[in-house]
């Protein structure tokens, strides 16, 4: 429960996790049209201002709002958004496990963590950057937009790819409203473009739009 994992928080420490490469969760059905993605004039690193005034989830430990809020600047990410992310996933429980097979706080999938370096799932620690480090190369892939990202983190950047924006999963549908919900609606955050090249899917939509102005 929460004081567990505030006891688990205590001793927190860890190092930071490379980017990672593509990963896939199996898909669902769901007869939802894909949403697109943010236009591409609408694109492009924002500062940090608004994100700074969005409220943290009330049922987050103290600890783990604490350890997110120090991470944050190394990670390039609003403790909000993680913090929504979180509370999404595991609710704060860091003994937390899908049927899946994704554990933790942030629910690494075993293959997803073994590429960031994270050797231990159960560690709060190790599984928190994990997750940040996924984020931030989510937010580097889509370029800022928020929703592609969180849609990536549940359902894979792959599945965002090949479905031109948010897949028509249930699960994945209801994971993004939420989040989306719990930071106010902000479709775009900071992203730094050395973490990782951009979507080819975005490069696909900025072609058609240049094709659709140009005519």
């Amino acid at each position: 429960g929460m004081q567990q994992a505030q006891n688990m928080l205590d001793s927190m420490g860890g190092t930071p996790l490379g980017d990672p490469p593509p990963c896939l969760r199996p898909p669902e059905t769901d007869p939802l049209v894909a949403a697109a993605p943010v236009p591409p004039a609408a694109r492009g690193a924002k500062p940090f201002s608004l994100w700074a005034t969005l409220p943290l989830p009330q049922q987050a430990p103290a600890a783990i709002v604490n350890y997110v809020k120090l991470l944050a600047p190394e990670y390039q990410l609003s403790p909000a958004l993680v913090l929504a992310v979180m509370a999404t996933e595991s609710n704060f429980d860091p003994l937390a496990e899908s049927p899946k097979k994704a554990q933790g706080l942030m629910q690494l999938m075993p293959d997803t963590a073994t590429r960031f370096n994270v050797v231990r799932l159960r560690d709060p620690s190790q599984n928190i950057r994990g997750g940040m480090a996924y984020l931030r190369w989510l937010l580097a892939y889509f370029e800022g937009d928020v929703t592609l990202a969180v849609a990536g983190y549940n359902a894979g950047e792959r599945a965002v790819d090949r479905y031109l924006g948010v897949p028509p999963y249930a699960e994945t549908r209801l994971y993004v409203r939420k989040i989306m919900a719990a930071v106010g609606g902000q479709r775009l955050h900071p992203f730094d473009a050395k973490v990782a090249g951009p979507s080819p899917m975005l490069q696909r939509v900025k072609a058609q739009m240049q094709v659709i102005q140009g005519r």
